[in-house]
């Protein structure tokens, strides 16, 4: 990996199991600075970001946030997700698959204690999806959830130095494409490419989404 570059990445996305991938070319760099100052020989084939907790920190106070509001407005405020049990939730890779593991572990309670057609329990959680995301990009918009330190800097400079930059997450496309824009600005929106939410049949911790990525951006997902 590039070396510095992706320890800082770490530190970045400390809070996170996965943490942005670089294809790598070299591991000898030794700051984040050196994108801007290596030869061709030297850079990354690509850096593939995941994007909830290591572009921006979004799960405790963005996602968590707005999925409790979602279930508040859909007259299912019994269910609030606390911290601790969002970071259980969070091992499964997905809004809606999160959604309809939590109903289902919870048959006892609305919605899912009168709806049980599975198609309509589907469609449910689509929509409470839809509306959650909805709410999110609200939060998103209004500023409330920073750019983790370092990235611009990061992706920035790997743009500068023509290495081709990518997110690669779980979440609902629309929510990160527009963190990109809102967060990054449109410049850095026009050349980040996007791989989100069901473009691929598995999800995180599936490599999937992060092989698909290399397989469009054309690297070698070994290197």
């Amino acid at each position: 990996m590039l070396g510095a570059q992706t320890s800082s990445l770490r530190a970045v996305a400390a809070t996170k199991r996965c943490v942005a991938a670089p294809v790598q070319k070299n591991r000898s760099m030794r700051s984040a600075s050196v994108v801007a100052r290596a030869s061709k020989s030297q850079l990354p084939d690509a850096l593939l970001f995941d994007c909830d907790g290591v572009l921006v920190d979004t799960e405790r106070d963005g996602h968590r946030i707005s999925f409790n509001e979602a279930f508040k407005q859909k007259g299912l405020g019994q269910h609030e997700w606390d911290v601790e049990l969002y970071g259980e939730l969070l091992e499964i890779g997905g809004g809606k698959e999160r959604m309809t593991k939590y109903f289902n572990d919870h048959p006892d309670k609305e919605p899912f204690k009168s709806i049980k057609d599975p198609a309509a329990r589907k469609a449910l959680v689509a929509e409470l999806h839809l509306l959650k995301t909805d709410l999110f990009m609200e939060l998103v918009d209004g500023g409330a959830m920073p750019l983790r330190p370092g990235v611009a800097r990061l992706v920035g400079e790997a743009i500068a130095a023509g290495v081709p930059v990518a997110v690669c997450s779980t979440s609902n496309e629309r929510a990160v494409s527009n963190i990109v824009r809102v967060m990054l600005g449109p410049q850095v929106a026009r050349v980040m490419r996007v791989f989100a939410g069901d473009v691929v049949p598995k999800k995180k911790p599936a490599p999937d989404i992060y092989l698909l990525a290399a397989r469009e951006l054309r690297v070698d997902p070994a290197r």
